[in-house]
C-alpha cells in the first residue's frame, strides 16, 4: 500500500512535466499510443533529394513513413556560433534516416521532455535536424502534392526538442506531410553583443539565431519536400507556447516572406524584446535585463577569475577589443554559458532575453499595430487559440497556492483565489495572444480563425480533482492535435478508460479541422465536411468569433462570441465576487503585472479602483 501511495504521489509531482513540451515515450495505457515498431529501413521509403543523395526511412507506429534526423543546416559551431545558419551540405549517397539527430543544447528539465538529472546540460550545438512524417506511399506516388505542416515545438525557447512529437497519425489519417524541427535555444539561439557585430551581416547581428534557424528549415522544405509528396506551395507552420510565439514572429518577419502560406498559433504570444534590453547593463540609460549579454559577459569574467567582482569586470570589458570579446565568448563551452544564467521563479527555465525586434529579422513596433497594417506582416490565413485554463498548471506548483501534506500531497490553500487568479491570467492570455492580434489581422485580411480548447475531463487521483486543479491547461491540446496520447508513464495519468472515447472523437475532429485549414486556409467543416462549421473572425459586436473545442459532456463543438479585451479582463478582476478584499484583488493584479501580459509592473500600484500601494509588488507574499 505504501508503495502504491508513493507511486501516486510521484505521478502528481511529475505532472509538472506536462506543459507544452511533452516527453513522448513508448507507453501503452488505456487506449493510448501503440508501441513504436523497430526502426528498420523500408525500401518503399527511399526518396531522392533534388540536391543529390537519397534518404531512406521506416514505417512508424501509425503506418506512416518516417524519416528522422535529416540535417537542414551546417552545424552552427565554432566561428558559426551566433551566426545565421548556412545550408546543409548535400547528402552523399544514401542516408538512413532512422534515428533522431541530437537535440539542441539545454538543461534537462521536466518541462522540456529531456531525460536526465534536472539542471544538467544535455544536447549539442550541432542540432539543426528535422523529421518528416508522410502518408505511406510508393516512391512513384509522390507526384500528388499534399499540404505540408511544419511543427515548431515549445519550451520557452530554452528547452524542448522535435523528438517529442510523433506526427505519424496526423500525416497518415489526414493525408498531409508533417515536419518537426529543432532550432537553437537559450543563449545559443538568442544573444546580442556589440563584439559579435564586427564584420557580420545584418542577419548575423540580429541576435535572433533561433528565428533564423526556423527560416532555414522552411527553405529546406521549399527545396526538398516535394520528394516526400509535400507541396512547397502550400506550407502551414504551427506551434504551441514559445513555438506559437515563434510562428507569430515569422508572420511579422519580412525575411520569412514566401517561405510559408498559412499559420497556426497555439497558446502563443506576439511580444518581442527591445534589443537594448538584451544587451545593456542594468544601470545603463536604457536598462538591460538582469541576464543581458553584458551582464553575462561580466559574470563569465568573474567566474574565470579574470575580474574580482562585477565592477572590476566592467573595466575588463571596456579594455577588450571587439575581436577579443567575441573570441572569448565563442571559446566558452555551452556548459559555461548556461551556468551563467539564473532560472525563472515558476517554471525553473533559464531567464534568457530573446526574440529581438532588431529591425532586420524582426520589425520594431507594436505587434498589433503591425498586424493592422497591410504592409506590416506576411498576410495569409491564420488560426489562433488558447486553452480555457492555460495558467492553472503553473499556479498549481506555486507554494503560494498549494500546501503539500507531508511535503508531497497537494492541497489547494484557497480554491476560490486559485480559480480567480487562473481565470484572470488565462483570460489575459486570450486577450493578448488571440483576440487582440486576431482583431488586428482581420482588419487587413478576412481569413482569421480563433478557438478555445475546453477539454477538462481528467480523473481524480488521491482525492485531488485534476479537472479542477489543472482543467484545460497549457499544452493539453497538443495530444489532440497530433492524435498521439502518449505523455509518458507519469503524464498519462490525465488519460483514463473513462475519458478515452470522447477525447478520441475530439482529437479526430481537431485533426480534421487543422488539416482542412492547412489544405484550404479555412477549417470550415473539417477535412470531410461533416463537422460544425468553423466560421472566420467577425469584428461586429456580438458576432460569433471563436470555435469552442470540447466533448459533448462539456458542450461539444460550437461557435461562441467570447471576445476578450485587456480592459475587460481588468474590469472582471475588480468585479470578481470571489475576491472579497483589496488584498485578494491586488494578489491577482500582481500575478498579471509580474507576467507582463496586458499589464506591466509599472501599472501595478494604481491597479483597480483603490490601487495597490498598500501591497508592494516586490514584497510578495504579503503577511
Amino acid at each position: 500500500m505504501a508503495r502504491k501511495i508513493v507511486g501516486i504521489v510521484l505521478v502528481l509531482l511529475l505532472l509538472a512535466g506536462l506543459p507544452a513540451y511533452w516527453a513522448i515515450r513508448s507507453f501503452t495505457g488505456p487506449g493510448e499510443a501503440p508501441p513504436e515498431p523497430p526502426r528498420v529501413a523500408d525500401a518503399t521509403s527511399v526518396r531522392a533529394l533534388p540536391g543529390g543523395g537519397e534518404v531512406v526511412g521506416f514505417t512508424g507506429r501509425y503506418g506512416s513513413h518516417v524519416w528522422l534526423g535529416i540535417p537542414y543546416a551546417t552545424p552552427p559551431v565554432g566561428a558559426l556560433r551566433w551566426r545565421a545558419p548556412e545550408p546543409a551540405a548535400p547528402i552523399a549517397g544514401r542516408r538512413e534516416a532512422l534515428a533522431f539527430g541530437a537535440h539542441c543544447a539545454q538543461l534537462a528539465s521536466p518541462f522540456g521532455g529531456v531525460e536526465g538529472p534536472e539542471g544538467t546540460l544535455t544536447g549539442s550545438e550541432d542540432c539543426l535536424f528535422l523529421n518528416v512524417y508522410a502518408p505511406r506511399m510508393e516512391p512513384g506516388e509522390t507526384a500528388r502534392k499534399r499540404p505540408v505542416m511544419v511543427w515548431i515545438h515549445g519550451g520557452g525557447n530554452v528547452v524542448g526538442l522535435a523528438d517529442n512529437y510523433d506526427g505519424g497519425r496526423l500525416a497518415q489519417t489526414q493525408d498531409v506531410v508533417v515536419v518537426s524541427v529543432n532550432y537553437r535555444l537559450g543563449p545559443l539561439g538568442w544573444f546580442r553583443h556589440a563584439s559579435l557585430r564586427e564584420g557580420a551581416s545584418p542577419e548575423d547581428q540580429s541576435g535572433n539565431y533561433g528565428t533564423l534557424d526556423l527560416m532555414q528549415a522552411l527553405r529546406w522544405v521549399q527545396d526538398n519536400i516535394a520528394a516526400f509528396g509535400g507541396d512547397p506551395a502550400n506550407v502551414t507552420i504551427f506551434g504551441e507556447s514559445a513555438g506559437g510565439r515563434n510562428v507569430a514572429t515569422l508572420l511579422l518577419s519580412p525575411k520569412a516572406s514566401g517561405l510559408f502560406h498559412r499559420a497556426i498559433v497555439q497558446s502563443g504570444g506576439v511580444d518581442r524584446a527591445e534589443p537594448a534590453t538584451g544587451e545593456n547593463f542594468r544601470d545603463a540609460a536604457v536598462p538591460g535585463e538582469a541576464r543581458s549579454s553584458n551582464e553575462i559577459l561580466a559574470q563569465l569574467l568573474v567566474t574565470d577569475g579574470k575580474a574580482a567582482d562585477a565592477t572590476a569586470a566592467r573595466g575588463v570589458i571596456a579594455s577588450l577589443s571587439a575581436s577579443e570579446a567575441a573570441a572569448y565568448l565563442r571559446a566558452k563551452t555551452p556548459a559555461d554559458l548556461f551556468a551563467a544564467y539564473t532560472k525563472e521563479a515558476v517554471e525553473g527555465l533559464l531567464d534568457v532575453p530573446q526574440v529581438f525586434a532588431d529591425g532586420v529579422v524582426l520589425p520594431a513596433g507594436d505587434a498589433e499595430e503591425l498586424f493592422a497594417r497591410p504592409d506590416g506582416w506576411n498576410r495569409m490565413p491564420v488560426l489562433l487559440g488558447t486553452n480555457l485554463d492555460e495558467n492553472k498548471l503553473f499556479l498549481f506548483f506555486q507554494p503560494a497556492y498549494v500546501d503539500r501534506i507531508l511535503g508531497v500531497i497537494p492541497v489547494l490553500k484557497d480554491p476560490e483565489l486559485f480559480d480567480a487568479a487562473g481565470d484572470a491570467m488565462s483570460a489575459m492570455w486570450k486577450a493578448t495572444g488571440v483576440d487582440g492580434p486576431a482583431s488586428a489581422m482581420w482588419s487587413t485580411q478576412p481569413n482569421v480563425f480563433t478557438y478555445r480548447f475546453d477539454w477538462d475531463e481528467e480523473p481524480t487521483i488521491l482525492g485531488l480533482d485534476l479537472a479542477h486543479a489543472l482543467g484545460a491547461a497549457h499544452g493539453f491540446e497538443i495530444p489532440f492535435v497530433f492524435g498521439h496520447f502518449d505523455l509518458g508513464p507519469q503524464g498519462n495519468a490525465i488519460f483514463s478508460e473513462e475519458n478515452r472515447a470522447a477525447r478520441e472523437t475530439l482529437s479526430q475532429q481537431m485533426m480534421s479541422y487543422w488539416a482542412a485549414f492547412a489544405r484550404d486556409g479555412d477549417p470550415g467543416r473539417g477535412a470531410k465536411g461533416d463537422q460544425v462549421a468553423w466560421t472566420a473572425w467577425d469584428g461586429a459586436p456580438g458576432a460569433h468569433k471563436s470555435m469552442l473545442l470540447d466533448t459533448p459532456a462539456g458542450g461539444g463543438l460550437r461557435m461562441g462570441s467570447d471576445a476578450v479585451t485587456v480592459p475587460g479582463v481588468l474590469a472582471a478582476v475588480e468585479a470578481d465576487p470571489r475576491l472579497t478584499t483589496q488584498k485578494q484583488r491586488c494578489w491577482v493584479y500582481r500575478e498579471l503585472a509580474s507576467w507582463s501580459r496586458g499589464m506591466d509592473p509599472a501599472d501595478y500600484e494604481g491597479a483597480g479602483r483603490d490601487g495597490c500601494k498598500e501591497y508592494p509588488i516586490d514584497e510578495f507574499p504579503w503577511e
